[in-house]
């Protein structure tokens, strides 16, 4: 059951969900089933001059396999066709144990080529942090970003129970208390770290 803003607005003033936003009037963010999120400020772009194949056996968390760039607001980040990005919103989202978030991307954008996840959509109860975009350009033309531009929408989903073991509580959570784009960390999953041995 995807919530409509009332249920939205209710969750939020009963602090089921929280929202921590550098904009004041974040609430003019929210529509009839979804709410929107802004880009925030920092992107990360994988060193592909100094990595000829990023291979999650032999990844590390000290790989330096990315750049962070800092846009200042008001600049914009040009994202050349083809070209693939990590990007995050500026919002800080909590989810309780019986809500999960669907991560969307905004028509507007589509229209422009902007692809805001590849497939990373989903947030599981429990998450807290900024959601981590990857941002793609299909189209022909570069494509100007601005940070403080409305850029996704989440929509709010209702659980059938709690979560039993929320993604907060889970042991093998990589990305909870994120507050820039983070870059992935499968080479943390079980199956690699046997892989390594």
């Amino acid at each position: 059951m995807i919530l409509s803003d009332q249920t939205i607005l209710e969750k939020i003033d009963n602090h089921e969900i929280k929202i921590s936003s550098p904009e004041k009037n974040w609430r003019s963010q929210i529509h009839a089933s979804s709410m929107d999120l802004r880009l925030g400020n920092f992107f990360k772009i994988y060193r592909h001059t100094k990595f000829g194949i990023l291979d999650p056996v032999k990844m590390k968390s000290d790989d330096n396999l990315v750049q962070e760039i800092e846009i200042k607001s008001g600049k914009k980040f040009i994202i050349q066709p083809g070209e693939f990005v990590l990007g995050a919103t500026m919002e800080i989202i909590e989810l309780p144990d019986d809500l999960v978030a669907r991560v969307e991307g905004r028509s507007s954008l589509g229209r422009l080529g902007i692809v805001i996840h590849s497939t990373a959509g989903f947030v599981d109860a429990g998450f807290v942090g900024t959601i981590t975009l990857e941002i793609t350009n299909i189209n022909r033309m570069p494509v100007a970003l601005y940070p403080g531009m409305r850029v996704c929408q989440l929509a709010f989903e209702q659980m059938t129970s709690k979560a039993k073991i929320s993604y907060s509580e889970k042991k093998t959570s990589k990305y909870q208390n994120q507050n820039h784009p983070q870059e992935s960390k499968i080479f943390c999953d079980p199956f690699f770290e046997q892989l390594r041995k």
